[in-house]
Parts: C-alpha cells; sequence; structure tokens
C-alpha cells in the first residue's frame, strides 16, 4: 500500500480522508498546523508533522517518500479573509503554491496532488445548475484564492510535470465539523442548537439554497480523483448532489429529527450572500464514477448522533 501525505489532515474533511485510508492499509502522514484541526482526530498509526503549510521547507520534508498528495489545508472562512487578507491569502494561495512546488522535485514525473478547491469560485452566477465551465466570479478574498490554486494547478501541469485534480466542494457537512468554530457551517450550527432545544438564527428569508454534500462522499471523491491522476493531467470537479434545500427547510428537518418545533428568529439578510446555489455533479459521476447519493435526512442524522443530541 502506499502513502500518502495529507495537509489539513486534523481537520474536518481532512480527519475522514485520513480514517478512509487507513482503513485500507495506507500509511499516512498529516501536515497541519492545529490552528483549526485537533490531534485527537488523528489515529495513534497517522504520523504527525506540526508547522505551516506556507512554510517551503516543511512541505517539502512532508512530501518526501509519499506516492501522493490531498491539499486541504486552508482558512475556509469568508469572514477571516475580509478581516486578515494577507494572511488568510498566504495560507490559502501561498499554501497551495508550495506543496506545488514541492511535488515537482520529487520523482520523475511529480507527486500527484488531489486539492480542495471551492463553489465559492463561482461567485453570484445566475444560471444553475453549476458546471465546471460556468462562469467564474468570486466575490470573496477566499473565491479568489480558489481560483488562484486552480490558476496555478495548471501552471503545475503544463510547465512541471505535476498531475492534479481539483475538487469544487460545495457546502460540505457531517461528523467533526465544530459547531463553535467561526468556519463551521449552518448544518453543524443548527445540529448544536436545535438538539440542545435551543432557538436559531436565520438570515433572510430562509428561502436561499444550497448543495449540501455529505462528507463521506466527499472522501470517497477525493480517493477517486487520485486514482484517476495515472499520467500529467489537470482535472476539475464539482463535488454536490445535484439537489438543492433552501434554509429553512432545513431547519424544520433538522428539528423533526430532534424531535421539535424549530424555534426560528430571522434577521435582515447578510450583505453579498449568493441566494441559490446548485452544482451539476455529471462530470464527477461521468469521469471518476463517484455519485454523491447520500440523503439529506441521512447525513442530518449521522451529524446530529455525532454530537450526542
Amino acid at each position: 500500500m502506499g502513502k500518502y501525505l495529507v495537509t489539513g489532515g486534523c481537520g474536518f474533511i481532512g480527519s475522514h480522508l485520513v480514517e478512509s485510508l487507513e482503513r485500507d492499509g495506507h500509511d499516512v502522514r498529516v501536515l497541519d498546523d492545529l490552528s483549526i484541526g485537533k490531534r485527537e482526530n488523528l489515529s495513534a498509526s497517522a504520523e504527525l508533522l506540526v508547522g505551516d503549510v506556507a512554510d517551503a521547507a516543511l512541505v517539502r520534508r512532508a512530501m518526501d517518500g509519499v506516492g501522493g498528495c490531498f491539499h486541504l489545508a486552508a482558512i475556509a472562512s469568508v469572514e477571516r479573509g475580509n478581516l486578515d487578507w494577507l494572511g488568510a491569502h498566504r495560507a490559502n494561495l501561498t499554501g497551495t503554491i508550495a506543496v506545488f512546488d514541492a511535488a515537482r522535485r520529487l520523482g520523475v514525473t511529480g507527486v500527484p496532488v488531489v486539492y480542495a478547491s471551492s463553489a465559492a469560485v463561482f461567485g453570484d452566477t445566475p444560471d444553475m445548475p453549476l458546471t465546471e465551465a460556468s462562469p467564474v466570479r468570486p466575490l470573496s478574498a477566499y473565491g479568489a484564492d480558489k481560483l488562484g490554486c486552480e490558476l496555478h494547478a495548471r501552471v503545475a501541469g503544463l510547465v512541471h510535470g505535476v498531475p492534479t485534480a481539483g475538487l469544487r466542494f460545495f457546502n460540505v457537512y457531517g461528523p467533526r465539523q465544530d459547531p463553535k468554530s467561526p468556519y463551521s457551517g449552518v448544518i453543524s450550527i443548527f445540529c448544536d442548537r436545535l438538539g440542545a432545544r435551543r432557538p436559531i438564527t436565520i438570515f433572510g428569508d430562509g428561502l436561499q439554497t444550497r448543495d449540501f454534500v455529505y462528507v463521506a462522499d466527499v472522501v470517497a471523491s477525493l480517493r477517486a480523483a487520485m486514482g484517476s491522476l495515472t499520467g500529467v493531467k489537470t482535472s476539475l470537479y464539482n463535488v454536490c448532489t445535484g439537489r438543492s434545500t433552501s434554509v429553512v427547510d432545513l431547519a424544520h428537518t433538522i428539528a423533526g429529527l430532534c424531535g421539535i418545533d424549530a424555534d426560528i428568529t430571522f434577521v435582515p439578510p447578510r450583505a453579498g450572500e449568493i441566494r441559490v446555489s446548485l452544482g451539476s455533479p455529471e462530470r464527477l459521476k461521468t469521469e471518476l464514477g463517484v455519485d454523491c447519493r447520500t440523503e439529506i435526512a441521512d447525513g442530518l442524522r449521522a451529524t446530529l448522533d455525532s454530537l450526542k443530541v
């Protein structure tokens, strides 16, 4: 079995990926600065390097001897990108270039890299569902950095021979997503509060829709993408379900699973919030054979169970 590097492997998505790889007998090395991720999310068998993904020397050391890299380390927060523009940029884009640079220096054709992009690259694009060919017009520093990652991945392949696959995650949810983190999604917050029989707040009328994708389906997509990198190629895939759910319907579904009625306070919408986000998963299905099929109720039930509510 091969050895893989997972940057951000102590975090929400990364720790699920590490668990999946180890379950199938792979050795895993994790690079994480523990600013968001938690050491206890890893098994004792995973090798952990604590440090900054933008530290080029450390990333080269972490990359040494691995057969592939899953690059998930990032500051996945629009608000943090607004408040600490330069710091978030360093983690999100400089860190990604450090990974690609290390990958090109090792091996004959470069170490293959599967990296996390985001639906934030699309911005407020009116035509739905969003495909990989839809216009990209990011509205945030985070989205701009993720688009930059995609452009540098193209350079990594064309100029340096590094095989890459970028996965544009839509709204990922599931166990281990910390509801108290400033980077948490609406599902973890709703599950935490409704599970404790507490009221929730919805910005706007709640009819804004999102494409929520369960973390196990994201892990399957990451692994399939790595398996596809058998030559120098630069690929992009939406990781989504192709199904939309409104925020208010989400709240009522979670409340129903908790056996309560949702106590909702509606407040004015946040400036710049996207009204509709819905992805097309057809390329993911056709080229990688992955169908993000977890039903929202099943994923929500597993998330609630993980919170012991």
